[in-house]
């Protein structure tokens, strides 16, 4: 969420490669805003990496079912106030302050600063992923299914 909650960047994290894709959300961060963002975003990996979606409770995923017969991805959502049941996803937010810190007005950011936010953010080697980089494994996952 961005300054005073007037903006939002969406994040999504695909667990074994962690690869990042941000949702980019400049003025509107209702239920169908978000779900047509994570559509559009989804479809920018194979779906043999999309099986599912875990998400909080927020509001904004009111049209989870929507968005599940749209995209045959299954939602699924944490219980409340337990953010360790999306642990990759909340590391994922606190390195995206880094570059979009707290109080920042989100909708100043365009479609393509968010895709060069992504390219760093994937090109950064995690610990997790014994010191490769999330495009790095995506690569190494895609070859393993060629």
């Amino acid at each position: 969420m961005g300054k005073a909650n007037r903006s939002a960047v969406g994040t999504l994290v695909e667990r074994s490669t962690r690869y990042v894709l941000l949702l980019h959300l400049p003025g509107d961060h209702s239920a169908e805003a978000v779900r047509l963002a994570m559509g559009k975003a989804i479809t920018r990996l194979p779906s043999e990496l999309f099986q599912s979606v875990t998400w909080d409770q927020g509001k904004e995923m009111a049209q989870h079912a929507t968005f599940t017969v749209d995209n045959g991805v299954q939602i699924y959502f944490c219980d409340p106030h337990s953010p360790w049941q999306r642990g990759s996803n909340e590391n994922t937010n606190g390195l995206l302050r880094q570059y979009l810190p707290k109080g920042t007005d989100l909708s100043l950011q365009s479609a393509a600063d968010l895709r060069k936010i992504e390219r760093s953010l994937n090109g950064r080697p995690r610990q997790t992923l014994g010191g490769l980089k999330p495009c790095e494994k995506l690569e190494e996952l895609l070859a393993l299914t060629a």
